[in-house]
């Protein structure tokens, strides 16, 4: 029953999408810019069409969409909107085109702004800037039909208690539809599920369940409590779930770097069976995704292994 996700790249399908630097289009004259940035969105938004496309025959079923595929759109000084590079509206038709075509064979569409964007910042400029990029995307996630953003808790300036805090006064100034599509995501260094959790269950925000952070960055919540609670905050949505397994192992040393591929020992017993999407963070991309996918489908249960304590 799982939805099995590629994030944002393939490894043998020819499908690539192009990216824009600041460096670079400062020096082009106003027209030429937009061209060159037109060019980029009507292209990407091919790219995404065929990305949809090649995930459903890989039986691949969510796709997580590069945050740069309108690149630069929010910079200070090389931001633009959409109508504006897209005078023809050739870029806007794909984008729909690619909603369309995800919503027919079910791939399920995301995103995950860089990790430049920290709502809670003490800096207010990097709050605003922040602000403006999920908004942004926000907009093209509208029009492509990817129903969630996800952020993870952000920097840990004065304490978690204070800096959670200060990610819940930021996350209420997001427009209503920003905040229908947002999501929070433990991470491996800073924020536990626990420490998210209470912020969401008061905000009706989901939690994307990192488990490969949460095994990283403990809290005394077992994977099997984390799952039921962070699986709670999505209510009667397809809850998302990230997973990724250690280069060097759990016992190599550092296990955050992710691997090539995902241990099957590495998917927690309590999702098997359920309805949720799980993004694979995996280097090996597509070829990782399918392995996983093979392996859970034809495993009776995979063989456990040495896991981090309460962390099974």
């Amino acid at each position: 029953m799982l939805r099995w996700g590629l994030c944002c790249q393939f490894v043998d399908a020819p499908i690539k999408f192009r990216s824009a630097t600041h460096r670079y289009v400062s020096t082009l004259t106003a027209r030429a810019r937009r061209d060159y940035l037109g060019g980029i969105a009507v292209d990407n938004g091919r790219a995404l069409v065929a990305a949809v496309r090649h995930c459903h025959e890989l039986g691949i079923g969510a796709f997580r969409i590069t945050s740069q595929i309108l690149p630069l759109g929010t910079h200070p000084e090389s931001g633009y909107t959409l109508e504006r590079i897209d005078r023809r509206g050739t870029a806007r038709e794909s984008f729909l085109e690619a909603a369309a075509l995800a919503r027919e064979l079910d791939v399920r569409l995301s995103f995950h702004p860089d990790q430049f964007v920290v709502l809670n910042s003490e800096r207010q400029a990097v709050v605003q800037s922040s602000t403006a990029e999920v908004e942004f995307q926000t907009e093209v996630a509208e029009l492509v039909g990817a129903d969630v953003i996800v952020l993870h808790g952000g920097g840990g300036a004065g304490g978690v208690e204070a800096a959670v805090a200060r990610l819940g006064l930021a996350v209420e100034r997001l427009s209503a539809r920003a905040r229908s599509r947002l999501a929070l995501e433990n991470d491996d260094r800073l924020f536990a599920p626990a420490d998210l959790l209470p912020l969401c269950e008061r905000l009706g925000l989901p939690l994307v369940y990192d488990v490969h952070h949460h095994r990283c960055k403990g809290d005394g919540l077992s994977v099997a409590e984390a799952t039921a609670r962070a699986a709670a905050t999505w209510g009667a949505r397809e809850p998302y779930f990230h997973i990724s397994s250690p280069r060097e192992g759990w016992k190599g040393g550092d296990p955050r770097p992710h691997a090539d591929y995902i241990d099957p020992a590495d998917v927690p017993r309590e999702w098997l069976g359920m309805r949720a999407t799980v993004d694979v963070e995996a280097k090996a991309k597509e070829r990782a995704v399918r392995a996983i996918s093979e392996a859970i489908r034809f495993a009776s249960r995979p063989i456990s292994r040495s896991m981090p304590v309460g962390a099974t």
